[in-house]
């Protein structure tokens, strides 16, 4: 395992803009320094191309965006409801009746469920709050099907699993630059991540316990790290000094109904995520959403995030782990994990062909560590929220305001 794995996700972007597999060239450059070899040379450059590529060219194959047809999800209809009281307690573990084999069985929603659940609550500055009923348009309900065919594994037993694998971001280098630069904290303690210019994607349980809104809710910020200024001119210490917080108010929240209908219940987990729209814009770089691909797409089966949990106050900490099972909607996986990572944006590093160049999408949020009561037996785990073609649609509308705009998954 790389030592310094934070290192190798920024050194990535030093790499983007060229195309991959430079190994031939350095290959070939040490055969032509030896002239009494050239009719090997002639035998296997050929031979060593045609291979080299077939290589790259497969690799590409499989760790790259595709496009993904995605439905349209339009407002129906929308009423006003009475201010949001504000009396839930903001957990950072959720508790869930329903475990992986229970999440592989349930029986598949109907269209008029996927539009209950898609329905959304919007919360707004003075308290206030509304009830969107949507309709879903241009969506196969065959594609669910394919929820009964994911392949099962072994669950996670612990947040921690083994050695710890989370790695503190310290340098301001890579702590204020991207991708890191894109996770955000959270005022109810959670985690977060930009996905535009206004916007941060989280876990909905930081803002709605699946009853009520968290008492932090009614005046929720944002915070933003930012290198304080130094007096001195030490610029190098060993112990870089912890960045601060500058914190932008959120305007307006957004929660799936199904979060709120499900009261983190089987349902509710797969609708574990909210946006929330700042007062002004961050000016900062943010990380686009994909679809979720399935893990056997997923560069070496590898997610990458980074969040602020709560056993090392102050840093941000990443990690990278695989994902050992999916359904539908969740990916379980043994990604090392503390209260304050959930909300974390989920993300992947694929090629892009359209444009001719790598790029990240968040393709998941991190619920976090999750028990789930089997049998009278207390079980736990880690997962993550899927972004699927419908979850897509519907947050990617809650960030532009048009449908036109969110054809491209």
């Amino acid at each position: 395992m790389n030592k310094y794995p934070a290192q190798r996700e920024l050194g990535k972007v030093q790499q983007e803009k060229t195309f991959p597999g430079t190994s031939l060239q350095v290959g070939l450059g040490c055969l032509k320094s030896e002239p009494s070899k050239a009719l090997f040379i002639m035998v296997t450059v050929p031979i060593l191309v045609i291979f080299l590529c077939s290589i790259k060219h497969v690799m590409l194959l499989k760790a790259e965006w595709r496009q993904t047809r995605i439905p349209a999800i339009l407002p129906h209809d929308t009423v006003t409801l009475e201010k949001a009281h504000f009396q839930g307690k903001a957990k950072l573990e959720v508790t869930s009746p329903c475990e992986l084999e229970c999440h592989k069985r349930a029986p598949l929603p109907t269209y008029e469920d996927l539009k209950e659940y898609l329905s959304f609550e919007t919360l707004y500055l003075n308290g206030s709050r509304t009830l969107t009923s949507v309709n879903i348009y241009s969506f196969n309900s065959v594609n669910l099907l394919n929820k009964q065919h994911y392949s099962s594994g072994r669950r996670t037993k612990r947040q921690v699993f083994g050695l710890d694998g989370r790695f503190s971001i310290l340098a301001k280098n890579f702590l204020l630059n991207y991708p890191f630069s894109t996770s955000v904290k959270i005022s109810t303690g959670c985690t977060g991540i930009l996905v535009a210019e206004k916007h941060v994607l989280t876990a909905a349980h930081c803002i709605h316990d699946g009853k009520n809104y968290v008492k932090g809710a009614q005046r929720l910020k944002v915070g933003f790290l930012k290198q304080k200024q130094k007096a001195t001119n030490q610029t190098n210490s060993i112990f870089p000094e912890k960045p601060r917080l500058h914190w932008i108010r959120v305007k307006r929240t957004h929660v799936p109904k199904g979060w709120i209908k499900g009261s983190a219940n089987e349902i509710g987990m797969d609708y574990d995520y909210a946006l929330l729209e700042l007062k002004r814009p961050h000016k900062k770089p943010f990380m686009k959403i994909g679809v979720t691909p399935p893990r056997g797409r997923m560069p070496g089966g590898r997610i990458h995030f980074s969040g602020f949990d709560n056993d090392r106050p102050g840093d941000l900490v990443y990690r990278f782990c695989l994902v050992k099972d999916e359904t539908y909607d969740l990916l379980y996986q043994h990604c090392d994990a503390q209260p304050g990572a959930s909300g974390s944006g989920v993300y992947i590093r694929m090629w892009k062909r359209q444009s001719r160049k790598w790029e990240r999408k968040v393709i998941g949020i991190f619920s976090g560590h999750q028990w789930v009561d089997k049998n009278g037996m207390q079980q736990d785990y880690n997962v993550a929220v899927r972004i699927t073609p419908l979850k897509y649609a519907q947050i990617c509308f809650w960030i532009k305001g048009n449908y036109v705009d969110c054809r491209d998954g």
